[in-house]
């Protein structure tokens, strides 16, 4: 597939499926390589045949939208964000819980993939913040739309690539080595529960004092799902609560009661409810 080909083509397809072309940028000729096996499966040469078909073959576009999910993740991906959440976010919420006579740090981790960022925060609450707070228990939701990634996410196992950003102790603490790998160990799993959601079409029903969409809806998401996104975020948030996008990624509008805690790492302190139509 020639690239001015797949640029074309993405540009034509993207916007109808409430998707933006600049955030697939990068990650498009990872986007072509699902086209193309797409095209064989279907026994079609060229894009514009693709393109004819899904004129024609309506149920098509729900398989082109998850040839275009994107999955990049990795323990302990941008350093200096959980760096900031041990030393700032937790341990704020974990003080004003305690101060209201609670003990449960309820975070939500959006577009979790194979799991690399909720267990990144299991291991970072276990290993360097639960001996402050010893009766403050973490429990994370992570949710995706990939119900592959999901089933990868649980087994918890990992190449050695995946752990190159981790502390040297947290892997030595964290994982065990087998003939497959690392695995996380099932002290670290525990806190997490992972479950198969869009966040496009749905939330939990609970509240949370830590939410992360990195990467996702602000990155890929149009203007229109961006704002329903937030909206979504920010009715799921407890007062006070956090919200961790991506670096560089931008909020569409302060509409919802978000002040940046620390801009340059992506993070929003909740202040007032959101704005209700």
């Amino acid at each position: 597939m020639k690239d001015a080909e797949g640029v074309h083509f993405l540009q034509w397809c993207l916007p109808r499926l409430g998707l933006v072309w600049p955030g697939y940028r990068k990650v498009r000729r990872q986007v072509y390589k699902r086209i193309q096996r797409r095209l064989e499966t279907l026994s079609l040469s060229a894009l514009a045949d693709y393109q004819r078909h899904l004129e024609t073959h309506p149920d098509e576009w729900t398989v082109l939208e998850s040839l275009c999910w994107i999955s990049i993740s990795r323990f302990y991906r941008d350093k200096a964000v959980f760096e900031f959440l041990e030393q700032e976010v937790l341990p704020s919420h974990a003080r004003q819980m305690l101060a209201q006579g609670e003990n449960v740090l309820r975070c939500w981790s959006i577009g979790c993939a194979g799991g690399e960022e909720p267990y990144s925060l299991s291991l970072l609450w276990k290993l360097e913040l639960q001996a402050r707070f010893p009766t403050v228990r973490l429990v994370i939701l992570a949710t995706d739309i990939d119900d592959q990634a999901v089933v990868r996410a649980q087994r918890g196992r990992y190449q050695a690539s995946s752990l190159r950003d981790l502390p040297e102790s947290w892997r030595g603490q964290g994982f065990d080595h087998t003939a497959e790998g690392f695995r996380i160990k099932p002290e670290y799993q525990d806190p997490v529960t992972f479950l198969l959601q869009d966040i496009r079409e749905a939330a939990p029903k609970e509240t949370f004092h830590l939410i992360l969409c990195r990467y996702l809806a602000f990155t890929y998401f149009d203007i229109t799902l961006q704002g329903i996104t937030l909206r979504r975020l920010a009715e799921r948030m407890a007062p006070g609560g956090a919200l961790v996008v991506g670096k560089g990624e931008r909020l569409p509008n302060d509409d919802f009661g978000l002040i940046p805690w620390s801009e340059k790492e992506g993070v929003y302190r909740r202040t007032k409810p959101a704005k209700t139509d």
